[in-house]
């Protein structure tokens, strides 16, 4: 059987289901609020590795549902971990900087301590714990403002809003790297295939895109490589702090990731968010 990726609708499923070889669970055939329904589906499947492309992902809702994100994030993680584990098949499971508390300039690596700000956070802390803790051949990748030209994004939100208004106001202190979708799902398949020759590879590890910007510069860089910025169409961005911009789930100022580990382990090197950038402006005009 194919790879099995647990997610249908989200981005980085959309993604991984345009590499072909995967077979996609929506909602319909695998609730992620029941972890041993969806555990068993592996057991039944048996795929040669799977790929959990799925969370609760609404990080200011998280924050008075926090049950529920915890067992889509944590609890069912465990499970399907546990599962592969049994079947001695790789499991992929993405992650995100949000399991640290985003102080300090320095790129996070993979052994520094964690203390996630908000509700979303712990919840996907806890996935990462119950991952380790079923053994195997697993691998938890931890990512950073995910994107694409699916779903609801910031490059969709700025390129609707950019078109409306003369002048955005954007949140110049949270520093980290947008990672396109399409290569987070490339290097899921490329992990899964490498943990199948070695499970000595197994661990966690951080995959983010580069250079590092602020979403008042990566604002700018989508309006200037999608010709917002030009004469016809100018949309001028303006800084402003993360404190004058209040959401209910507090968001890390620092989302860095050191990526060196997995380069060193899967050769697996950072992407230039650029040139993803420009692939997601381009498919978005093509479907235009």
């Amino acid at each position: 059987m194919s790879i099995l990726v647990f997610g249908k609708t989200g981005q980085l499923a959309l993604e991984l289901d345009l590499q072909g070889e995967v077979t996609c669970l929506g909602r319909d055939q695998a609730d992620l609020s029941a972890p041993a329904a969806c555990a068993a589906l592996i057991s039944q499947m048996r795929p040669r590795a799977v790929i959990n492309a799925a969370a609760y992902t609404a990080v200011d809702k998280a924050e008075e549902d926090e049950a529920l994100a915890c067992v889509v994030n944590g609890e069912t993680p465990g499970a399907l971990a546990r599962a592969c584990a049994a079947l001695d098949i790789p499991f992929v499971h993405v992650s995100t900087d949000y399991v640290f508390d985003g102080s300090g300039e320095t790129p996070w690596r993979e052994s520094d301590p964690v203390a996630p700000l908000n509700a979303y956070g712990r919840s996907k802390l806890l996935g990462e714990e119950a991952v380790r803790a079923a053994g195997g051949r697993y691998a938890i990748l931890r990512t950073s403002w995910v994107v694409s030209a699916h779903g609801n994004n910031f490059v969709k939100t700025m390129l609707r809003l950019g078109a409306e208004r003369d002048r955005l106001t954007i949140v110049a202190d949270q520093i980290g790297a947008p990672t396109p979708a399409r290569d987070i799902a490339r290097i899921c398949l490329e992990v899964a295939r490498q943990l199948a020759e070695d499970a000595g590879k197994a661990g966690t590890y951080h995959y983010a895109g580069a250079p590092e910007t602020s979403w008042a510069g990566f604002a700018r860089e989508i309006f200037t490589r999608s010709g917002l910025a030009g004469a016809d169409l100018n949309c001028d961005v303006a800084d402003i702090p993360t404190t004058a911009y209040p959401t209910p789930a507090p968001r890390p100022l620092n989302s860095r990731l050191d990526c060196a580990l997995l380069e060193t382990v899967f050769g697996i090197a950072r992407p230039d968010w650029r040139r993803g950038l420009d692939a997601i402006l381009q498919d978005l005009e093509a479907a235009t």
